[in-house]
């Protein structure tokens, strides 16, 4: 029932780097797998990065080696650091919350990454 909230997004040149944070009121976030999706104009919804409760971590190929998931538990917030970014790397990202069945229930609105050429 509790919606995470990105924030962090913007425009940004290519090569250039953005920091999105993720967080949900009343939900200690470090209980959670989170993950990162992605979803752009006329394409479907894509997985980005995910980090387990134990803190291993995941990630598309699309994006392995520019990006990093983490946990910040003092501050309760899923971050996702996106360095090098590309022209098609510009979508909204949207923050997820992961069950104790292993699917993902739990659903940001998501915030705009921009990347100009």
């Amino acid at each position: 029932q509790v919606q995470p909230v990105e924030s962090g997004g913007g425009l940004v040149q290519a090569g250039g780097s953005l920091r999105l944070s993720c967080t949900a009121s009343g939900r200690i976030l470090s209980y959670y797998g989170m993950g990162w999706f992605r979803q752009a104009p006329g394409k479907e919804r894509e997985f980005v990065a995910a980090i387990w409760v134990g803190g291993r971590t995941n990630y598309a190929d699309s994006v392995k080696g520019r990006f990093t998931i983490s946990r910040d538990n003092a501050k309760n917030t899923v971050s996702l650091q996106m360095n090098s970014l590309k022209p098609e790397d510009t979508a909204v990202y949207i923050c997820a919350g992961r069950s104790t069945s292993g699917a993902y229930d739990s659903w940001g609105q998501g915030t705009q990454v921009t990347v100009s050429s």
